[in-house]
């Protein structure tokens, strides 16, 4: 969604700048704001990025897509963040106001408010729910947190039908973000901007304003660290939400690529000034921006400190690691297995169908060939299913003509060298000899069928390990069930 922004300067003194900048239409580039003023939004049009999937997330909260196909819960949005300065008590009002000076307001502002552990990835997944929402038909101007200064309305947790704009006031810890979007339901794609001014309250700002939201989160203009997907839309940058305003001489764009602390580009910008910066994927890297003020006004030079992009990948599996298998293990019912990934991503893992886990190592895998996903935690994506192979045996068959563990044999055996597999009962008689290319044993003898017991084996064969041909012997038993 493109929308406005009109800064507010406190670096020197409290005024609006007349000078607008790009606000930000996208969670994971959402404005950092303060306390300490009033903010005016103006919002114009859709964004280049759909933080909810419109044919995934049909709510989130009170937000709700509409009936129409081509709708999305974002209609005409703003998206905010702001981080608590003090404990206390925190509260916002979002005032529709006229298009023109003196007209009439058009437009119906609703918001989401999340945090304070979530993030941007859980925020357009779903798996992060509002702590406040409001999609009620607004009878006012106002809606936000806290109590509606137009009619005296008290907020309260929303309920369709209750004609009550606001929600209840959020107790915060210093430290913590939250995110803000504000959207616009009476959508309008005329071009027409549509403005409002949202102002925070509470206890903590009435203590002080200038303290009760951490005004350095400002500092960080360009906005807090993005995680992307590849091939994800371009990013843009803005220079335009410093502290200098308009008060601009020079700007210069540079990136660490590595995010080593070494420079490694030089970089062009565009629009007035070289104002913003476009970042294609998959470019990750820490970038930098550096403001010359015209005035010299100190400081003469504003630098941000850098917003790192990074920019993931669907998975790709390196190598699956046999901790323990038959070969391996000094337990050789035990089957344990690491799966190591080529990236530096956050993931999680799951096999054969289970459950993911964060751990990437897995304990009791089943011998012969198993199945692996690996999951994109920041939502770039997940594998289709990977087959590995575990060499092992089972413990017990069934040899009853039912198709289901007829046979008994040594699961992955084709991944052994020359391997040798004999069979033989209790008093140490050979019943059989298998290799690579036999389907496994029957539970005959001389085409007579033994009785259940416990039947043991022992295997020779040869493994490449570290390029040394290694000979091997492996005993141990399982059990003919009939």
């Amino acid at each position: 969604m493109r929308t406005l922004f009109c800064a507010i300067n406190l670096f020197f003194f409290c005024a609006i700048f007349s000078l607008q900048a790009q606000n930000a239409p996208d969670c994971r580039t959402a404005i950092p704001v303060c306390a300490d003023a009033p903010i005016m939004g103006t919002a114009d049009g859709n964004g280049d990025i759909d933080d909810f999937d419109p044919d995934v997330i049909r709510q989130t909260g009170c937000l709700e897509k509409g009936s129409v196909s081509s709708a999305n819960i974002e209609n005409n949005t703003s998206w905010y963040v702001f981080r608590a300065g003090t404990d206390g008590q925190i509260g916002f009002n979002i005032e529709a106001l006229p298009v023109t000076p003196g007209g009439i307001v058009t437009s119906e502002w609703d918001f989401a408010l999340y945090g304070p552990d979530s993030d941007c990835a859980g925020i357009s997944d779903g798996t992060a729910q509002p702590i406040r929402c409001n999609y009620e038909v607004n009878d006012t101007d106002f809606t936000g947190i806290g109590i509606n200064p137009d009619n005296g309305q008290i907020g309260a947790p929303n309920v369709t039908g209750s004609q009550n704009t606001y929600d209840e006031y959020i107790d915060v810890v210093a430290g913590e973000i939250y995110y803000l979007l504000i959207n616009n339901f009476n959508t309008n794609f005329d071009g027409d901007a549509e403005s409002f001014e949202l102002t925070f309250t509470g206890t903590s700002v009435n203590a002080n304003q200038d303290t009760a939201l951490d005004c350095t989160l400002r500092d960080e203009f360009l906005g807090l660290d993005i995680i992307a997907c590849e091939g994800d839309p371009d990013i843009v940058l803005t220079a335009l939400n410093s502290p200098a305003g308009s008060d601009i001489a020079n700007i210069e764009w540079s990136v660490d690529y590595d995010d080593d602390g070494t420079i490694d580009d030089i970089l062009t910008g565009t629009g007035v000034f070289g104002s913003e910066l476009v970042v294609t994927s998959p470019n990750s890297g820490r970038y930098f921006v550096t403001i010359t003020t015209a005035s010299g006004t100190p400081p003469t030079v504003i630098d941000n400190g850098g917003i790192l992009i990074t920019f993931f990948a669907v998975p790709v599996l390196q190598e699956v690691i046999v901790l323990e298998d038959l070969i391996t293990s000094d337990d050789p019912d035990s089957y344990n297995v690491e799966i190591v990934v080529d990236g530096d991503g956050s993931y999680e893992y799951a096999i054969n169908g289970g459950d993911f886990q964060d751990d990437p190592i897995f304990l009791d895998v089943p011998p012969g060939i198993n199945t692996v996903i690996i999951n994109d935690k920041n939502g770039c994506g997940a594998t289709e299913p990977i087959e590995f192979v575990v060499v092992g045996y089972p413990k017990f068959f069934t040899p009853n003509g039912d198709g289901i563990h007829d046979n008994w044999n040594v699961l992955g055996i084709d991944q052994l060298i020359d391997p040798s597999i004999f069979i033989f009962d209790r008093y140490g008689k050979l019943l059989k000899q298998l290799d690579e290319t036999t389907l496994g044993w029957d539970g005959t003898f001389n085409g007579t069928d033994l009785p259940s017991s416990d039947y043991w084996f022992r295997i020779e064969y040869e493994r490449d390990e570290q390029t040394a041909i290694v000979a091997k012997t492996v005993r141990n038993h399982f059990s003919l069930v009939r």
